[in-house]
């Protein structure tokens, strides 16, 4: 008797951990919010889209409108080709621009969506023209860093020898 009540224990852990191993794996592939409303295409080329995945977020005004639908890599340009599919209520002028943000400090990427003011709007297949890729923190502390008018911890510049004259 005793037998049987720890092996429905085992069973019992053994399936919620496959739950909760299912429920991880929807929530890092967002396929939890995924749905199937009807769509348009858009295309952006960036410079570097840093860990933007198949399925991330397209989001304007922080409110969700699209997922990305593809990623390539152009050979001729080197520029990433990030195609999305954006809500048919949601109509993109063409003077629109997108950049790559991350949700938080160490959270997932997405494409922002920032609207133009023209009356013409992006049709299907269209492309954002003005885009701006992910810049990584890496980058910013090496720009921070080694900027032109490099300046040391205390404030002086490094090409000021007559301060360290001795």
């Amino acid at each position: 008797m005793m037998n049987s009540k720890t092996e429905f224990l085992v069973g019992l852990f053994v399936v919620v951990g496959i739950a909760s191993l299912f429920f991880l794996v929807l929530q890092t592939n967002n396929l939890r919010n995924k749905t199937f409303t009807s769509t348009y295409i858009v295309k952006a080329n960036f410079d570097n889209i840093g860990s933007l995945r198949i399925n991330s977020q397209v989001k304007s005004s922080g409110v969700t409108i699209g997922r990305v639908k593809n990623i390539s890599l152009d050979t001729k340009s080197f520029l990433a080709n990030v195609t999305m599919n954006i809500n048919k209520k949601y109509l993109l002028p063409v003077d629109t621009s997108a950049s790559i943000l991350t949700s938080g400090l160490l959270g997932e990427q997405y494409i922002d969506i920032n609207p133009g003011n023209e009356e013409e709007n992006i049709k299907h297949l269209g492309c954002i023209v003005y885009t701006q890729g992910f810049i990584s923190i890496e980058q910013l502390m090496s720009k921070f860093l080694y900027s032109s008018n490099e300046k040391n911890i205390i404030g002086l510049s490094a090409n000021d020898s007559e301060q360290f004259a001795y």
